[in-house]
C-alpha cells in the first residue's frame, strides 16, 4: 500500500501508471474493487469537485464512503489515538486539510493509505488530474511549454511541483513579491505568455487583486502566445479578475470537459495506492 500525500515521493513513471490504471476505469473495469470496503472522508462544507467525485468515485467501485467534517481532525483527541481506532474499520482514508503535516502524521499511525484531497502547499489529485487531461489532447504535454498566473499557494507549488517530475518547462506571472521562487517570473501578462502552449492560473485573495492587474488573462493576452494554446484555470475562478470576462468565453478555454476526469483520476489513485 501506498499513500498520496505529495508528487514529490512518485516519479514520472508512477504518474504514467496512474494514468494506465485511469484508462483502465474508463473502460469498466475496477467496478467491484472497493466492495465490502470503508473509505473514511475528512472535508470542509465549502469543498464541491473533489469531494463528489471522491464519494462518487468510492460509490462506483462498490466501495462505501463514510464523511466526516475537516475539524474532526483539529478536535483534543490526540491524531494517534484517532488513527489507532480507525485502523480497525478503515481501508482508506482521504482528507483535505490545511495543514500537510497532519496529513504527514496519520500517514504514520494508520495501517491504510491516505490520500491528500488538498493542503495550503499543494492539491496532488488535481495536478494528476489535469496532467491526464492534457495527455488525451497534447501530443506530449511535457514538451509543452506551461505559465502559472497567480501568487506563492498550494495551485501554483503544485504545478511547480508536477514540473520537476515530469520535466516540463514553467515560468510564472504574478505582481511584484507574490514570486514563489525557483521559476522565471513576470510581471505583465503580455509579457508572460509569449511562446507559451498552456497558461495555468489560480484565484486571488481580494487584497492582491490590484497586485496583479497587469496579469489579468485575456482573450488578447492568449492571441499571443502560441498556435493552439489553452486557458486552463483552477476553479473556482472569478471572471474579471485573474481571467477576463470574455477569455472565459473563448475558445482558449478548455471548459468543463477537461475536469471531468477527476472522477476517474481519483478512483485510480485510490486503486493506485490500495494495490502497489
Amino acid at each position: 500500500m501506498k499513500d498520496m500525500i505529495k508528487l514529490a515521493d512518485y516519479k514520472a513513471d508512477d504518474i504514467y501508471d496512474i494514468f494506465q490504471l485511469t484508462d483502465e476505469v474508463r473502460q469498466g473495469k475496477y467496478q467491484d474493487f472497493l466492495k465490502g470496503k470503508s473509505a473514511i472522508l475528512f472535508f470542509p462544507n465549502s469543498s464541491i469537485r473533489t469531494r463528489v467525485t471522491f464519494e462518487k468515485g468510492i460509490y462506483l467501485l462498490g466501495g462505501q464512503p463514510i464523511l466526516f467534517s475537516t475539524e474532526t481532525l483539529d478536535k483534543k483527541e490526540d491524531l494517534r489515538d484517532v488513527c489507532g481506532y480507525l485502523n480497525h474499520w478503515a481501508d482508506i482514508v482521504i482528507a483535505r486539510h490545511k495543514d500537510i503535516h497532519l496529513l504527514e502524521k496519520m500517514a504514520e499511525y494508520l495501517e491504510v493509505p491516505v490520500i491528500n484531497a488538498m493542503t495550503d502547499v499543494n492539491h496532488p489529485c488535481e495536478m494528476l488530474t489535469d496532467m491526464y487531461a492534457l495527455s488525451k489532447i497534447r501530443k506530449d504535454f511535457t514538451k509543452d511549454r506551461f505559465l502559472f498566473v497567480g501568487g506563492k499557494g498550494n495551485i501554483g507549488l503544485a504545478w511547480q511541483e508536477a514540473a520537476q517530475i515530469m520535466g516540463f518547462e514553467l515560468e510564472q506571472c504574478c505582481g511584484q513579491g507574490y514570486e514563489m521562487g525557483g521559476l522565471m517570473s513576470y510581471n505583465n501578462i503580455y509579457d508572460a505568455v509569449v511562446g507559451k502552449d498552456i497558461v495555468c492560473t489560480d484565484s486571488l485573495p481580494a487584497s492582491a487583486l490590484t497586485d496583479f492587474k497587469e496579469c489579468q488573462v485575456t482573450t488578447a493576452a492568449m492571441k499571443m502566445a502560441n498556435e493552439g494554446a489553452i486557458l486552463n484555470p483552477c476553479p473556482p475562478f472569478y471572471r474579471g479578475e485573474e481571467v477576463s470576462k470574455e477569455v472565459m468565453e473563448s475558445k482558449y478555454f478548455v471548459g468543463y470537459e477537461f475536469k471531468k476526469y477527476l472522477l476517474e483520476v481519483q478512483q485510480a489513485i485510490m486503486i493506485y495506492c490500495l494495490t502497489r
